[in-house]
């Protein structure tokens, strides 16, 4: 089987997988994604399971210090943040008639925002699939 020769960014010669080591590695991947849940299947516990006042103490233990540490990180990036929107605004202010320092405070900003809903919306998020 001849491989096709191509050049990679330095104008080296460099060979490209044949057909059948791509779809190798896609069907490696698909297995791994696959696997954990045929695996689980007779693991799963039924429906009608009921869990007991101690089983859901002992989960409550397990996860306070989860939520200190998520807490503490969602507080520590809120203050970074404000931080970076300040550095924004600044930047906002002192670009002038340059619109490359405009459009990067305005995708700074966009981008904390965003950062920061996904942040403080997440436990929201997992509640509402819990």
């Amino acid at each position: 089987m001849k491989h096709k020769k191509m050049k990679n960014i330095f104008g080296a010669q460099k060979r490209s997988l044949p057909f059948p080591g791509k779809i190798y590695f896609v069907l490696l991947l698909l297995a791994l994604f696959i696997a954990p849940n045929v695996l689980a299947v007779d693991q799963q516990a039924s429906i009608d399971t009921q869990i007991t006042q101690d089983e859901k103490d002992q989960f409550d233990a397990i996860l306070a210090p989860v939520l200190k540490i998520y807490n503490f990180v969602k507080y520590v990036a809120t203050v970074v943040a404000a931080l970076f929107l300040v550095y924004a605004g600044i930047n906002y202010m002192t670009s002038g008639n340059d619109p490359k320092k405009r459009d990067q405070a305005k995708n700074i900003v966009t981008y904390v925002v965003i950062g920061m809903v996904v942040i403080w919306a997440a436990p929201l998020l997992v509640n509402l699939l819990i």
